[in-house]
């Protein structure tokens, strides 16, 4: 059994001396004052608000609401006046007289002369962003991405984000995101807390996330929590509407694509809510009435409902649900999809202590049918997963939050069955592969003087490969090895195997996760903000495509596949001007990756029970600077976002000989983009019209071409540069959007748009791949380049009542 880095008993007892300190130091802190908290919401609707500002006007004294619209402030006895505001509604201020604690729960209403704006950034107040340690973070207003244009008019959360800097895709028609140079299988993907494995359907088209059924979310590109843990490059936070508890309501949209419906209204005599949001593409259905036999669908539906028991203890039960098909002919049929749910109880012990409980479960699986070769193929992961939450407002200098979580992980790698009995494919299970994640965290909010706040944070994390299955033993324990003759790598010889029982620990690992940032204000206006965070992530992504697909298998780390490690360094500016109607914000960051697996040359993942004969471990590393000009108020709104940025990889031969791939030398990642600009713009001309664009140029996705050619008994050899050393050209297209809302009587309830979209105005053929071979007829060598789109119009009819 191995265990990194807790060999020592003396790193047991720096977590335990740790935990220790953090509690010590909050009781220390404590003062006699009086305490008000309670949850802000809006009021038209009920939804608790996420970043709402809570401020005593005349003090520095305020905060934030947290996840749940919670906040809790705590001054010397008085009379203030205190105002609630949260951008895009109207503020609140009421005079209080503080004499005692007391619960104060506020509802707010939306300003209709700010619905078109732009948020970019956390909706408080400017100085108090500018000040907190939080950075490397982004989030999107719902709003604001309704009104971007997008491909197939579907508005998409996914590709909101890739507006943003440090932020990328790999391509039209692929799937997940990449951030700050990092692989998609890096990024923690979370609905209502519970993980998404994968984010797309349709091949990438869309993203899983119905904006109809989203509240908020958040993008941790660097500076991750202490409360998060499991993933070496983000964390993205996706939180569902709670439901409408004031009144029935109805949102939706008619696409030519797909469309949607939303449903929320009160329940249980007003003590709670419900919301249940459907989507269904029916691309399937037009192709049928053409007579084609090739089929593709999806289908999503979201879930939630609430319960208050009384003031200090709610219940909140939550789903998702989502499905993809593919069929081509009778020959190839697939399906995919995701199931997640989450129970959770909120729980208010007193004016300072909240906790949230959650107990969560999530499956990711899917189904591949071939006729022709006669067999079908399933693979799942499931893992369920309790965590517990709690966040102690000891003062307003200082904030803890703390708490611990399990994870138990079932890997199902796949089965293959024959179809019939003339199949030429024998049944085929692949080893189950089971493991527990286990951690405990503490973080701290402090405010060590008027300019200066930090934010620093301790996470154990631990990972427990078990057993039930026998593993293969290789000669010299070497699952690959080189083959000097030939110059290339080779699967391992097997010797025998050892059989793991239920319960043993076929290997562990151990990490201590420091987190780290600080926040000094230079002035009213402006900012310095630098941090550190090392994340370990214990499970692996088996793909070696440039971008996720359905087919990609899940491992966890065990004998031969050791967790990534990472560290990452980030420094930023950060400044708002004329009143904050403009802001700069600029980010320089440095990030290292170590165990990143690689795949040797010719590597056959498919079907492959002893994944470590495919595989040798690497390392990576990620450097860049960002910068986003914003425009945040006004008729005119939007920002312009830049990514100057390097990605690469190194895989060395280590144990298994020779100089590694690509001969140990550094090379391009898939995702790596050297330059990366993104302009987004939105223009209200009246309440009846108004417009969007999205412009973008990245540098080309590495590849690898072949570089020359000889004949070897009468057949033509390609040989091929250096991994990843040539790029596809440069990827650039213009997306527009018209909205128009027609004139509706004030007192009518249904209220309609119409949004009009163009994705690739000027039919730009971007290339998703450049092939090369032989022309059949003359002989001669060509490349063939592949382009996903042109130009695609879209028009969809939203509306809600």
């Amino acid at each position: 059994m191995n265990r990194q880095n807790t060999k020592d008993p003396f790193v047991r007892h720096t977590v335990w001396s740790l935990w220790a300190f953090f509690l010590v130091s909050a009781l220390v802190m404590g003062q006699s004052n009086y305490t008000i908290n309670g949850t802000i919401a809006d009021k038209s609707n009920g939804e608790t608000l996420y970043g709402a500002s809570v401020f005593l006007k005349g003090t520095t004294i305020g905060g934030v609401t947290n996840e749940y619209g919670f906040y809790s402030i705590t001054a010397p006895q008085g009379d203030y006046i205190l105002n609630v505001s949260y951008m895009g509604y109207q503020e609140i201020n009421a005079n209080i007289t503080l004499n005692r604690d007391q619960k104060l729960d506020y509802e707010i209403s939306e300003n209709s002369t700010q619905l078109e704006e732009v948020v970019v950034t956390a909706e408080e107040p400017e100085r108090a962003l500018l000040r907190k340690p939080e950075m490397s973070v982004l989030k999107l207003n719902i709003g604001t991405v309704k009104q971007m244009p997008v491909v197939l008019g579907e508005v998409d959360i996914l590709k909101s984000l890739q507006m943003l800097p440090g932020v990328t895709s790999n391509g039209e028609g692929s799937g997940g995101f990449h951030v700050r140079g990092g692989a998609s299988d890096q990024n923690l993907v979370l609905l209502d807390e519970a993980i998404i494995y994968n984010t797309s359907h349709m091949f990438g088209f869309f993203s899983v996330f119905n904006a109809d059924a989203i509240k908020d979310m958040k993008l941790y590109k660097g500076g991750i929590p202490a409360r998060f843990g499991g993933r070496v490059s983000s964390v993205l936070d996706v939180r569902q509407k709670d439901g409408n508890n004031k009144n029935f309501a109805a949102t939706g949209g008619i696409g030519i694509i797909s469309s949607r419906l939303t449903l929320e209204g009160p329940m249980f005599n007003d003590k709670g809510s419900f919301l249940i949001a459907g989507r269904r593409s029916y691309a399937d259905l037009l192709l049928k009435l053409a007579g084609e036999t090739n089929s593709v669908s999806f289908y999503d539906l979201n879930l939630k409902s609430n319960y208050s028991i009384n003031p200090t203890n709610k219940l909140f039960l939550s789903g998702y649900f989502g499905r993809d098909a593919f069929k081509i002919g009778n020959s190839f049929d697939s399906s995919y999809g995701n199931t997640s749910g989450n129970l959770r109880w909120n729980h208010i012990f007193n004016d300072r202590l909240f906790s949230n409980l959650s107990a969560i479960a999530s499956r990711y699986d899917y189904d591949l049918g071939f006729s022709m070769e006669a067999f079908d193929w399933k693979s799942s992961i499931t893992n369920y997963n309790l965590k517990y939450d709690l966040k102690y407002y000891l003062s307003n200098q200082f904030k803890l939050d703390f708490g611990a979580s399990g994870i138990y992980y079932d890997f199902d790698p796949g089965q293959v069955n024959p179809t019939s009995e003339t199949s030429a494919v024998n049944p085929l299970k692949l080893d189950r592969k089971k493991a527990v994640e286990t951690g405990l965290y503490v973080n701290a909010e402090h405010q060590l003087t008027s300019n200066l706040t930090a934010q620093y944070g301790l996470r154990y994390s631990a990972f427990t490969r078990l057993g039930g299955q026998a593993l293969t033993d290789y000669a010299n324990s070497q699952p690959v090895v080189y083959n000097p003759i030939l110059g290339i790598y080779e699967r391992g010889v097997g010797i025998g195997e050892t059989d793991f029982a239920k319960g043993d620990a076929i290997e562990t690992f151990e990490n201590l996760e420091p987190r780290v940032s600080f926040s000094y204000l230079l002035n009213e206006e402006s900012s310095v903000k630098a941090g550190y965070s090392r994340t370990a992530q214990y499970i692996h992504l088996l793909s070696n495509t440039s971008s996720a697909t359905p087919l990609d298998v899940w491992t966890p780390s065990g004998k031969f596949i050791k967790p990534q490690l990472s560290d990452q360094y980030a420094i930023g500016y950060f400044r708002n001007f004329k009143d904050k109607t403009y802001s700069v914000e600029a980010e320089a960051y440095y990030k290292t990756v170590d165990n990143r697996i690689d795949y040797i040359d010719g590597s056959d993942l498919i079907g492959q029970n002893t994944i470590e004969t495919e595989i040798l471990n690497g390392e990576m590393r990620a450097y860049g600077l960002e910068l986003l000009f914003r425009k945040n108020e006004g008729d005119f709104t939007g920002w312009i976002a830049y990514t100057l940025s390097k990605s690469e990889q190194r895989t060395p031969g280590g144990t298994a000989g020779g100089l590694g791939i690509n001969d140990g030398e550094w090379y391009n990642a898939v995702f790596d983009r050297t330059h990366d600009i993104s302009i987004s713009a939105a223009y209200r001309l009246n309440d009846k019209w108004s417009f969007g664009t999205n412009l973008v140029f990245q540098t080309g996705r590495p590849v690898t071409y072949p570089n020359g050619q000889y004949q070897y008994e009468g057949l033509s050899i390609a040989s091929y540069a250096p991994r990843n050393s040539d790029r596809l050209p440069a990827y650039h297209r213009l997306d527009l959007s018209i909205n128009y809302k027609p004139n509706k009587k004030p007192q009518n309830r249904l209220k309609g748009e119409w949004v009009l979209g163009i994705y690739n105005a000027y039919n730009r053929r971007n290339a998703a791949s450049i092939s090369f071979g032989q022309n059949v007829e003359t002989g001669a060598n060509e490349a063939t380049r592949t382009a996903i789109f042109g130009i695609v119009p879209s028009l969809t009819y939203n509306f809600k009542f």
